[in-house]
Order: structure tokens, then C-alpha cells, then sequence
């Protein structure tokens, strides 16, 4: 219960940090660009256009509605990091709990016999299974918190409330409407979960040498860095899911010119 409530935690305050800047890659993402490019320099030294940065983003939302502004979305997103956390953790206990009998049955002989990679591949599915368990029950806090953000695009204040949000998606579109965007957002997880890992797996098994003294160290900079490639291989699926989540769902954001109509995630993957 204790490392239950400390990773809540940790994940709430990262999440309140990060918000300022989640709220500004959700408005580039959707085509918002209010502020015109600005004249700078590349790394060889030329004049080239460039459009503003983050911040200037930021400073941009808090002219117009207040730094409170920067925290738009953040209840909704905030009930899905603790909803999250908690299923995450909820099913890989399950599967520990289920792994205890067979362990005291078959004792360290099928430890011994069992190869690294098929523990990362046992591992690794379960890992799947509990982040697509969390991302399932948690998307349609996603949805809201999208909206409630990309509705700063043309002003409107239909996703103000988080109980009232789920009214009005509810009454319009439907219990589908809560998960908009959900497909290209679980293949996203599941292909970088997989590619994280398997990379990593082949990097310590193959490239690392096993007598470095510093080989526990080498092995999580692997992680991180796969990770991170992992992450960028699958961006696409992200925007598409955050696209998808806000498509015609009556916000100009989500509408012409900002946003075509898209019939389906592979549409708007294709277009």
C-alpha cells in the first residue's frame, strides 16, 4: 500500500508540473499556431524562420486566460494518472499472487531452466496486459482532458466540468464517444512496450560485456535509451489518437480549418 500511494504521488506531482506543457504540445499537435515565426539562427550560424517555442506558447495562454489557465485539463487528467496507477498495479499483483502457487510446486528448477529472453518475453506481456487494462479504463478521462484543452482554440466552454463533460459526450456521442482515439493509442503502447524491451534485451545480451564493473549502470542507460527510441518510433500513433479523441466533436479545434473530418483512425493516419 505504501510504494501504491508513493508512486500516486510521484505521479500526481509530475503531472501537475508537466500540465503547462502537455497543454501546449496538445494545441501544436491539433494545428494551433497563434504566434508568427520569429527570425534566428541554425546551428550553422544562418538567418532562418523559426516558429516560437514552448514557452512562447505558455506566455501566450497566460495573457489570455491566466496562469490558472496553464492548468486547464488537469482534473481529468489527474483522475486518470491515479485511476491509472492503481488498475497498472492492481493487475500485476494479480499475476504475482497467481505466480506464487506454481513457484512452491515446480521450485528453482524451472528458474533454472527457463531462459532470459523467455523471461523478458513473460514479463513483457504482462506489462502489456496492465498498461493496456490502465489505458482502457482511463481514456475517457484522456478524451476529456484533450478537449477540455484544444476547446481554447475557439473559446467555447463546453468541457468545463469534469462531470459535466461526460454528460454532454454522453449525450451526443455516446458511451463510443469516451473512447475516440483509443486503437491507435493501444497499439502505440503495445508496439513501444515491445520494442523497448526487446531492444534492451539485445543490447545486455549481445553488445554489453557481462565483467564491467559498471554493468548494472550500462543496462539501465539501455533501458532509458531504448525507451526513447522506442517512444519516437510510435509519436505517429500518439498524434493520431489525440487527433482522433478531438475530431468533430463540436469544437473548432476539432473542425475545419484547424482539422479535417476523418472518418477513422487509419483516415487520419493515411492523410
Amino acid at each position: 500500500m505504501a510504494d501504491a500511494a508513493s508512486q500516486v504521488l510521484l505521479g500526481s506531482g509530475l503531472t501537475i508540473l508537466s500540465q503547462p506543457l502537455m497543454y501546449v504540445k496538445v494545441l501544436i499537435q491539433v494545428g494551433y499556431e497563434p504566434l508568427p515565426p520569429t527570425i534566428g539562427r541554425n546551428i550553422f550560424g544562418r538567418q532562418v524562420c523559426q516558429l516560437p517555442g514552448l514557452f512562447c506558447y505558455a506566455q501566450h495562454i497566460a495573457s489570455i486566460d491566466g496562469r490558472r489557465g496553464l492548468f486547464t485539463g488537469l482534473t481529468p487528467r489527474l483522475c486518470s494518472g491515479v485511476l491509472g496507477t492503481v488498475v497498472h498495479g492492481k493487475v500485476l499483483q494479480h499475476y504475482q499472487e497467481c505466480e506464487k502457487p506454481e513457484e512452491s510446486v515446480s521450485g528453482t528448477v524451472q528458474k533454472e531452466g527457463s531462459s532470459s529472453f523467455d523471461r523478458v518475453i513473460k514479463e513483457t506481456t504482462r506489462e502489456m496486459i496492465a498498461r493496456s487494462a490502465a489505458t482502457l479504463i482511463t481514456h475517457p478521462f484522456h478524451v476529456i482532458t484533450l478537449r477540455s484543452m484544444v476547446q481554447f482554440i475557439g473559446r467555447e466552454t463546453k468541457y468545463c466540468g469534469l462531470c459535466d463533460s461526460i454528460l454532454t459526450i454522453y449525450r451526443e456521442e455516446g458511451i463510443v464517444g469516451f473512447f475516440a482515439g483509443l486503437i491507435p493509442r493501444l497499439l502505440g503502447d503495445i508496439i513501444s512496450l515491445w520494442l523497448c524491451n526487446s531492444l534492451a534485451y539485445l543490447i545486455n545480451t549481445y553488445a554489453l560485456d557481462s565483467g564491467v564493473s559498471t554493468m548494472n549502470e550500462m543496462k539501465s542507460y539501455s533501458q532509458a535509451v531504448t525507451g526513447f527510441f522506442a517512444s519516437m518510433l510510435t509519436y505517429p500513433f500518439v498524434l493520431v489518437s489525440n487527433l482522433m479523441a478531438v475530431n468533430n466533436c463540436g469544437l473548432a479545434g476539432g473542425s475545419p480549418p484547424y482539422s479535417p473530418i476523418y472518418t477513422s483512425w487509419i483516415d487520419c493516419w493515411e492523410i
